[in-house]
């Protein structure tokens, strides 16, 4: 038996291929988040940050990103290594988040101003999105509207972003007129259109589409558009280091930008794109202590990954064993067998039961067999919904 999964008939680990590709169908899901700004914010800075190995262009003037970069990072999370000590496990294995920086927007980039409009396509695809604000005074670095008004540009972005969806709803509405080819399409156009009004309705308020109610059915027959504004969004405030340590509370960009979020229904968090270059380039301890010394706990890779999952109501749990500890990300309210599911699909259809410990009576107690002899193992069947946490061993048929 591999402990983080039982196969009733043999066992297989997800790193071996048996012959009925098991590597190419394993899923695990991965966060992917776009980042957006004006030109010149700080965005490949930050990217470059976050990613380590990122090799994006970050120089003082505008448009020096042009092909749009994308970098792939473990999700920082220390309980992964608590876990593998207490199992002696071989191998670390975080869950991955996915960055893909674009080139900056300007006004009027729907209508071909600068370079940004062309790359929008590039962040369809992302889960959530980060727009990057500028929120410190610099003389030395050029901002592309000459003044700081971090609120201002959000304006100008979200305008942008708004107006490409409206040109995706255009363009769907006009293949909609054609007539339906089957009674299964005609049933979803009956739900589509109503909702490609709505969604029209309020964009050309300048309202984000997130913001519209819609059922169910409605959800599902507009997502293939992807559309920008209805992505989660969090405004990453990036500062001088002299903030982060009193969370930017004389800094009257921040407090403009938290006024911002409140009316535009999303979250924000304080970064320092400098700062979090300058940790690059020290090992851990040594970034730990210029943290510290700064007054911070953690990061801003740490922080926009908080954040991101929050909006986006994902969760993480875990398996661990001898062979390997490893994180999961699964969105709230999965069942047992859906969470299993993202490990490797005959996992659901196969599911017998779960062997649950929390996360701290896992740690408390030192291990499963432990943990089940004080009673702290549970067995959980198809019905239930995982928590934030939980380390997770299990047992199916194939």
């Amino acid at each position: 038996m591999l402990a983080g999964w039982h196969l009733s008939r043999r066992c297989v680990p997800p790193s071996v291929t048996n012959g009925r590709g098991f590597r190419s169908s394993t899923i695990c899901m991965a966060l992917k988040t776009g980042i957006v700004g004006l030109p010149n914010v700080g965005k490949s800075t930050l990217f470059n940050a976050l990613c380590e190995k990122g090799k994006a262009e970050a120089a003082n003037f505008p448009f020096c990103t042009i092909e749009p970069n994308v970098g792939l990072v473990a999700v920082p999370d220390e309980r992964l290594q608590v876990l593998a000590n207490i199992s002696k496990s071989k191998e670390v294995l975080a869950t991955s988040a996915e960055f893909v920086d674009i080139a900056g927007l300007v006004k009027g980039a729907s209508k071909g101003e600068g370079l940004g409009n062309q790359f929008l396509a590039n962040i369809r695809e992302c889960d959530a999105l980060v727009q990057v604000v500028r929120c410190f005074e610099d003389d030395n670095v050029i901002h592309v509207n000459n003044k700081v008004d971090p609120a201002d540009d959000t304006e100008v972005i979200n305008f942008e972003l708004a107006l490409a969806d409206i040109a995706q709803i255009e363009r769907r509405m006009e293949r909609l007129t054609k007539k339906a080819k089957s009674k299964e399409e005609a049933a979803q156009q009956e739900a589509e259109k109503p909702a490609l009004a709505r969604l029209m309705e309020v964009l050309e308020q300048g309202k984000a589409a997130r913001t519209v109610p819609l059922a169910d059915a409605e959800r599902l027959a507009v997502r293939q558009l992807q559309l920008l504004t209805m992505k989660p969004l969090i405004y990453a405030m990036n500062v001088a280091e002299g903030d982060l340590g009193n969370g930017g509370a004389d800094n009257p960009h921040v407090a403009a930008m938290h006024k911002q979020a409140e009316k535009d229904d999303c979250s924000t968090v304080l970064v320092s794109a400098q700062v979090e270059a300058e940790l690059q380039q020290l090992d851990k301890a040594d970034a730990l202590e210029y943290l510290e010394s700064l007054g911070v706990e953690e990061g801003g890779l740490r922080s926009l990954i908080k954040a991101t999952y929050s909006q986006l109501g994902l969760l993480t749990y875990f398996t661990t064993g001898e062979k390997e500890t490893r994180a999961w990300t699964i969105r709230e309210g999965m069942t047992a067998p859906q969470a299993a599911g993202v490990i490797h699909t005959d996992f659901e259809k196969g599911f017998i039961r779960a062997e649950t410990v929390a996360y701290n009576d896992f740690t408390d107690a030192g291990g499963y067999s432990k943990a089940k002899e004080r009673g702290l193992l549970r067995l959980e069947g198809k019905e239930y919904v995982v928590k934030e946490g939980d380390v997770m061993l299990f047992r199916f048929n194939v």
